[in-house]
C-alpha cells in the first residue's frame, strides 16, 4: 500500500549515507521513526531489527506473517519480535511492498544460486559480522545473525509456492518508515550483491534518517 510521509526531511534529528556494501547500526528509541531511502532506485536494504536492551529479543518472520496474515510488508505492517511483542510499524511507503522470506546473500547462498567462484563475492552477511566484530559491545556473535527484512527487494512467491528474484519495483527517492515501539538496535546490511536483478546489477548508496 503507497502511503506518503508527512515528515519533512529537514526536521529529521538524524540523517546518514551508507554506500553499497556498508552496514548502519544505530539505536532507535521507542516513539521515533526511521526512514530507509532507495536513492537511485532497486537497491536491496537488507535489515535486521533487535530489543536494544536484549538482543536475543529479535524480529521474527513466522510471528509478522501470522500477525499480519500477508507475506509482504508495507504500509500498516507491524513486525513482531521472537516474543510475540511489537517492535515496529510501518508507517509510510512509497514502494509498495518488501520482501520477509529471500533471505539475506552469503558465501554460501552465492556459491548455491550462482557459481563456485561467486563464494568469496562481498555479502550482506559479511557486513552483518563485521558489525558485530566491530561492536563488541553489543555482546553479539554470528549466531545472532537470524531473520531479516529485504527492503525495496522484489520476491516473488511463485504458483508452486517457491520462491523467485526478480527486478525490483522500487524507484528513486521511493521510501519506507517504522515508528519504533520500544527501543530497537538497527543493523542494515546495504546489498552489495552483483549477481541477481535486486538492485538492477548495479549496488547504490541508500539514506537514513531518524525523526526524534
Amino acid at each position: 500500500m503507497i502511503k506518503q510521509s508527512a515528515l519533512n526531511p529537514d526536521n529529521a534529528s538524524f540523517r546518514e549515507t551508507v554506500p553499497a556494501g556498508e552496514y548502519f547500526l544505530k539505536v532507535v528509541k521507542a516513539g521515533e521513526t526511521i526512514r530507509i531511502l532507495d536513492l537511485e532506485g532497486n537497491q536491496a536494504a537488507d535489515t535486521l531489527f533487535y530489543n536494544a536492551h536484549n538482543p536475543t529479543e529479535r524480529y521474527s518472520v513466522t510471528d509478522t506473517i501470522r500477525a499480519q496474515g500477508n507475506v509482504y510488508l508495507t504500509a500498516g505492517s507491524v513486525l513482531m519480535s521472537s516474543e510475540n511483542n511489537p517492535m515496529l510499524e510501518i508507517t509510510a511507503d512509497t514502494c509498495g511492498r518488501h520482501d520477509t522470506l529471500g533471505g539475506a546473500c552469503a558465501a554460501e547462498s552465492n556459491t548455491t544460486r550462482y557459481a563456485l567462484e561467486k563464494k568469496c563475492m562481498h555479502a550482506c552477511r559479511d557486513s552483518w559480522l563485521v558489525a558485530v566484530t566491530e561492536h563488541e559491545e553489543l555482546g553479539m556473535t554470528k549466531r545472532d545473525i537470524t531473520h531479516n527484512i529485504n527492503f525495496f527487494m522484489n520476491v516473488p512467491v511463485t504458483a508452486e509456492g517457491g520462491l523467485t528474484f526478480a527486478d525490483g519495483i522500487s524507484d528513486a527517492g521511493k521510501y519506507v518508515e517504522l515508528e519504533a515501539k520500544m527501543d530497537v538496535l538497527v543493523m542494515i546490511s546495504n546489498c552489495p550483491q552483483l549477481n541477481n536483478p535486486c538492485n538492477g546489477w548495479n549496488p547504490t548508496p541508500i539514506e537514513v534518517l531518524v525523526w526524534s
